[in-house]
C-alpha cells in the first residue's frame, strides 16, 4: 500500500503501537466471526443448491478466515520491540503479511479460474441451482460490504496498509457475492451457464487483486520510497528547524507502515560541533514527531555564508 491511502493529518499521532495493534486485533476478530459464519453458509448452501459460483465464493471467504490469521500474527509480531537481530524493529511483519495475502488471493483466483474452465468445457453437465442460492448470496453480499466499511475505517484511523490490505479483501468477497447473485439470478432465468460463468469472474478478480498486492509489497520489502509528497513534507520541517539553512539528498525507505530516513542539513560553517550537533538532534525530534518515521540518520553539512570570512573555516562540523 502507498502512504497516499493515508491523508496527512494530526489525528494520528495519538495513537501508540499498542493502541494501533489493539485496534487491529479488535477489527480483525469481528472479520474473523463473519468469516466463519459465511464460509459454513456458502459453502453449504452451494452444495446444496447445486450452484458453483457459490461454492466458490465461499471457498473465497475462507481465504479471508485464513487471511484474517495471517494478519493476527503478522500485528502481534510487528510490535515487537527492536532487538539485536532486528535493530529497526519488527515492522517488515506487517508489510510481509501484505504479501502473503496477495499470495493467497492469487493462488485463490487461479484455482477458481481452473475450476470455472473445466465446468464451462461441460455445459450440459451444468444444474440449475436452487433459489436458496440467491438469499444467501445476497446476505454474503450485504455482511462482507458492510465489514469492508468497518475494516476500511479502522485501517485509515490508525494508518495501516496491512488492515487495508485485508479490508480490500473483505471488498473484493463483496463484489464476488454481487457477480455470483447476478449468475445465480441468470441460472434461475434458464441460462444455466451464467452461474459457472460468475464463478470465473469472481476467480479473475481474486486474481487479479492478488496480484496487486503481492506486487505492491514486494516493492515495500525492496526498500521503495515513499511517495513524493510525504518526501517533500519531511524536506519542509526540516527546512523550518531552527539553525537549518538548507537540506539535501533526503532519502526514505518504507519499514512496515514507518518510514527510515537519511538526509543532509546544511547549518552555518562558523558553529562549532556542538552547536551542529544540537541542530541536528533538533531537526530529527521534529521529524519523528510529525511525520511516521520510526529512525532518522542525519549529516551535518557546512554552509559558508558569503557574506562572512571561511578562510579558517574550512573543516565539516
Amino acid at each position: 500500500m502507498r502512504s497516499d491511502e493515508f491523508p496527512d493529518n494530526d489525528e494520528d499521532s495519538q495513537f501508540t503501537p499498542a493502541e494501533r495493534s489493539a485496534a487491529a486485533a479488535r477489527s480483525t476478530w469481528v472479520s474473523v466471526a463473519v468469516n466463519l459464519v459465511l464460509t459454513i453458509a456458502q459453502i453449504v448452501a452451494g452444495v446444496l443448491s447445486k450452484s458453483q459460483g457459490l461454492i466458490a465464493d465461499g471457498i473465497h471467504t475462507l481465504s479471508d478466515l485464513v487471511a484474517d490469521f495471517v494478519v493476527l500474527f503478522a500485528n502481534h509480531h510487528s510490535q515487537k520491540d527492536a532487538d539485536e537481530d532486528h535493530p529497526y524493529g519488527h515492522q517488515r511483519f506487517e508489510t510481509a503479511a501484505s504479501l502473503v495475502l496477495g499470495a493467497l488471493l492469487l493462488a485463490v483466483g487461479l484455482g477458481m479460474l481452473w475450476s470455472a474452465a473445466i465446468k464451462l468445457q461441460s455445459p450440459e453437465s451444468i444444474a440449475t441451482v436452487h433459489i436458496t442460492a440467491l438469499w444467501v448470496a445476497a446476505g454474503a453480499l450485504v455482511a462482507k460490504e458492510l465489514l469492508f466499511r468497518y475494516m476500511l475505517t479502522v485501517a485509515k484511523k490508525v494508518k495501516s496498509s496491512m488492515l487495508v490490505a485485508n479490508a480490500w479483501h473483505a471488498r473484493s468477497d463483496a463484489a464476488s457475492s454481487l457477480v455470483v447473485g447476478v449468475g445465480i439470478i441468470g441460472n434461475l432465468m434458464g441460462y444455466a451457464i451464467l452461474d459457472p460463468i460468475a464463478a470465473a469472474i469472481v476467480g479473475f478478480m481474486v486474481t487479479r487483486m492478488g496480484w496487486s498486492f503481492s506486487w505492491d509489497a514486494l516493492h515495500d520489502l525492496m526498500d521503495r520510497a515513499v511517495d513524493v509528497a510525504e518526501v517533500q513534507a519531511i524536506r519542509e520541517t526540516l527546512m523550518d528547524t531552527p539553525g537549518v539553512s538548507n537540506v539535501h539528498d533526503v532519502r526514505t525507505r518504507k519499514m512496515g507502515d514507518m518510514v527510515v530516513v537519511d538526509a543532509h542539513l546544511e547549518v552555518d560553517a562558523l558553529l562549532n560541533v556542538e552547536q551542529g550537533h544540537d541542530i541536528a538532534v533538533a531537526a530529527r525530534s521534529r521529524v519523528m514527531q510529525r511525520h511516521k518515521v520510526i529512525n532518522m540518520m542525519i549529516h551535518v553539512d557546512p554552509f559558508k555564508r558569503p557574506d562572512l570570512d571561511h578562510d579558517e573555516c574550512d573543516h565539516p562540523i
